[in-house]
């Protein structure tokens, strides 16, 4: 599979430049980027897997529909896992992670007066990275990213709802909350960070996309 291709398309249907229901021909795509069909469907199938993408015979593949309930049990397993990866990422911590923690919360405090979501999501990737780094555990950060990329567009559309500085200030605050407990080594006050964190963007996303506000519920 070619890594830039899958990473430019991805980045779209992440991003909402091809919409929920938006159907991607594989000819055309594959004359964009200049390929034969065969390495333009490995990319369109890895997505299917994904479940971002959807195959319909003689049609095309259609960019996958934002289930609300669905996202919903996809956040409810982040908060678990990310809560894990969180854990293990404090607890293996080095210096340098710290550092990075700490220039990615200096850069993020940078977006709060300036509204770019593209930026915003950026800075949550490099945060998540330093976190699947530390933790150490590619099976977990493969789980976790696969479940992050599934719920990610709903928050793309959330940002367009307006609350702006609140995200990138909340993000910050995770970021910095979180370094604090990477000086120490905290693994349990890292996790409870994380999912307390989680939970209150989760609040966030559902106040804005259904206009249901206060606390909500998970666990049985």
């Amino acid at each position: 599979m070619n890594p830039e291709i899958y990473r430019a398309v991805k980045d779209r249907i992440l991003f909402l430049e091809y919409r929920p229901g938006q159907i991607l021909n594989e000819n055309v795509l594959a004359k964009e980027f200049g390929v034969s069909r065969t390495p333009m469907r490995e990319v369109l199938t890895r997505l299917e897997w994904e479940q971002l993408a959807r195959v319909i015979p003689r049609t095309g593949t259609m960019v996958t529909e934002i289930e609300f309930q669905k996202m919903m049990n996809a956040y409810q397993a982040r908060l678990e896992i990310d809560g894990l990866v969180a854990r293990l990422a404090a607890e293996n911590a080095t210096a340098q992670h710290l550092d990075r923690l700490r220039d990615i919360h200096e850069r993020c405090l940078l977006l709060v007066d300036t509204q770019n979501p593209k930026d915003l999501v950026r800075i949550d990737f490099e945060f998540r990275d330093i976190l699947h780094e530390a933790a150490g555990n590619q099976v977990l950060a493969d789980i976790a990213q696969t479940l992050y990329d599934l719920t990610l567009r709903l928050w793309v559309i959330v940002l367009d709802k307006g609350g702006w500085a609140g995200e990138a200030t909340s993000i910050a605050d995770e970021i910095d909350r979180l370094a604090t407990r990477f000086e120490i080594n905290d693994g349990a006050g890292a996790e409870k960070i994380r999912q307390d964190c989680l939970m209150r963007h989760l609040e966030r996303i559902r106040a804005k996309f259904l206009g249901i506000s206060g606390p909500l519920t998970t666990r049985g």
